[in-house]
C-alpha cells in the first residue's frame, strides 16, 4: 500500500484506546510509531480480562490490536528521571507526540507541551481529552461510553423517548476510534502545516468535540430552534411519513433497510423488484404526493412483500434496485460481508503464537485503491532495547537503566 506517512516517526505516550487508535492509522500510513508502556504493565488495557463477554488473550488479542498494530513498544517508567530523560532523547528524533495523560499528569511526569518542547522544538504536539484541554471540567477523566455517549448526548438522541435511561453503548471503543481518527487527520494537517512554514502546532481532540461533529447535522438544528426531537421505540414496516422509509422484516425474521428519501423516479422499480408491479397503475401510488398521502396502504404492502422471501435472497435480489437499501447486518455479518471484503475493509495480522490470523478493520481512508498492510501489535516493552540502540545508548547505560527500574 502507499505509505503516505513514511519516514515520519511518532512518539505515543497513551493508553486504552483513543489516542493510541490514532497511532495505529498513523501506523498503517507508514508512521514509525514508538509507544511508550510502563516496563511491568504495560498499557493498563493490556490488563483486561474480558471484553463484550469474551474472555481475551493475552498473546492473542483483538482488542490490542485495533488501537496498537504495527507499533513498537519500549518499557520506559516515565515518573523516573532516568525514564524522562530518555522520553525527551525520543522526542529530539520525533515528528509528533501523541498523549492522552491528563495536565496534572503531564505536569507530574514531565511530559507536557512545556516539556516536550524543550526536546524538540519543532514537533507537533497531540492532546487527546475526554472533554478538551479548557474550561473547569479538562482535569476531569473519562471514556467514550461517559463522555462521547453520555455527556456527548449521542446516547440519549439514539434512545426511544419512550426509556427510563439511556441505551448502553453498545460497541466499546466507539467513540474512541472516531476520535482516533480525526486526531490522525489534524496530525496529517499539521505536518503539511509545519511544511509549508517551519511552525509547529499543537492539537487538542477530545471525545465530547468528536459527539458534536459527529452529530452536528442535527445539533445545528436542534441549537438553532432551541428544541429537540425523539425517537420511538423501532417498529417493523415504513415510517409514519413514507413507505420507503423503514425496518422490514423478511421471511427468515431478518430486517431489509428501505431509506429511499426522495422517492421521485424510484415508484415502479421499487414496486417491480417487490413483486408488486400490478400496483404500479394504482393511482394512490401513481406519484409521490399520492404515495405518502397513502403511507399506511404501501407500507402494507411492502411488508407483506418482503415477508413473503428470506433475507437471502432479498440481500441477492435488491441489488439491482435502484433506490436505497440495506441489510441490517450485525458485525459478524459485516466481517464477511462481500462488498466490505471488495473495499478491502480487514486485513490480517500474524500473531505472537504462529497461530491463526486475527482480522482487523483497516482505518476508513484507503490510498490509491491498495489494502491495507501493516504487523501486529507488539508485546509490552517488546523493542526496549532495539528503540534504545537506535538512539545510540550504549549496553552499559541500557543495563543501568534496567537495574533501576527505569526501563523493562
Amino acid at each position: 500500500m502507499t505509505k503516505v506517512m513514511q519516514g515520519v516517526r511518532v512518539l505515543e505516550v497513551a493508553q486504552f484506546v483513543f489516542v493510541p487508535s490514532a497511532g495505529a492509522i498513523l501506523a498503517d500510513w507508514g508512521a514509525d510509531v514508538i509507544k511508550v508502556e510502563h516496563p511491568l504493565r504495560g498499557d493498563t488495557q493490556r490488563g483486561m480480562a474480558t471484553v463484550g463477554g469474551f474472555k481475551l488473550d493475552a498473546n492473542v488479542n483483538p482488542l490490542i490490536e485495533h488501537a496498537n498494530r504495527g507499533k513498537r513498544s519500549i518499557g520506559i517508567d516515565v515518573a523516573t528521571a532516568e525514564g524522562q530523560q530518555l522520553i525527551y532523547e525520543l522526542a529530539a528524533t520525533a515528528d509528533v507526540f501523541l498523549t492522552n495523560y491528563l495536565p496534572a499528569a503531564r505536569q507530574k511526569l514531565k511530559i507536557d507541551l512545556e516539556h516536550i518542547r524543550s526536546a524538540n522544538p519543532q514537533i507537533i504536539y497531540a492532546r487527546g481529552s475526554a472533554y478538551g484541554d479548557k474550561g473547569p471540567e479538562r482535569e476531569r477523566g473519562g471514556y467514550d461510553m461517559s463522555a462521547f455517549w453520555g455527556h456527548g448526548g449521542i446516547g440519549q438522541s439514539l434512545t426511544p423517548e419512550e426509556f427510563e435511561v439511556p441505551l448502553a453503548q453498545g460497541i466499546g471503543g466507539f467513540g474512541d476510534s472516531i476520535a482516533g481518527m480525526n486526531i490522525a487527520g489534524g496530525v496529517a494537517a499539521a505536518l503539511y502545516h509545519r511544511a509549508q512554514t517551519g511552525e509547529a502546532s499543537e492539537l487538542d481532540v477530545s471525545l465530547i468535540s468528536t459527539a458534536a461533529w459527529s452529530s452536528g447535522a442535527v445539533l445545528n438544528t436542534y441549537v438553532h430552534a432551541g428544541q429537540l426531537t425523539r425517537i420511538g421505540v423501532p417498529k417493523p414496516g415504513g415510517s409514519a411519513y413514507s413507505p420507503f422509509l423503514g425496518n422490514y422484516k423478511t421471511l427468515d425474521g431478518g430486517t431489509i433497510m428501505l431509506f429511499i428519501m426522495a422517492p421521485t423516479g424510484y415508484i415502479r422499480d421499487t414496486f417491480e423488484h417487490l413483486g408488486l408491479g400490478e400496483y404500479v397503475a394504482d393511482p394512490r401510488f401513481a406519484d409521490v404526493p399520492s404515495l405518502l398521502a397513502h403511507s399506511e396502504e404501501a407500507g402494507a404492502l411492502i411488508a407483506g412483500a418482503f415477508a413473503r422471501q428470506p433475507f437471502a435472497y432479498w440481500r441477492e435480489h435488491l441489488k439491482t434496485m435502484k433506490g436505497q437499501w440495506a441489510p441490517a447486518n450485525t458485525l459478524l455479518e459485516l466481517g464477511a460481508d462481500e462488498q466490505a471484503l471488495a473495499n478491502d475493509m480487514f486485513f490480517e495480522v500474524e500473531p505472537i503464537d504462529g497461530g491463526r490470523p486475527i482480522k482487523v478493520a483497516r482505518g476508513p481512508v484507503q490510498f490509491d485503491h491498495q489494502p491495507t498492510r501493516n504487523e501486529r501489535a507488539p508485546q509490552a516493552a517488546e523493542h526496549t532495547e532495539q528503540v534504545l540502540l537506535e538512539l545510540g545508548l550504549e549496553w552499559e547505560r541500557i543495563e543501568r537503566l534496567k537495574a533501576a527500574g527505569a526501563i523493562a
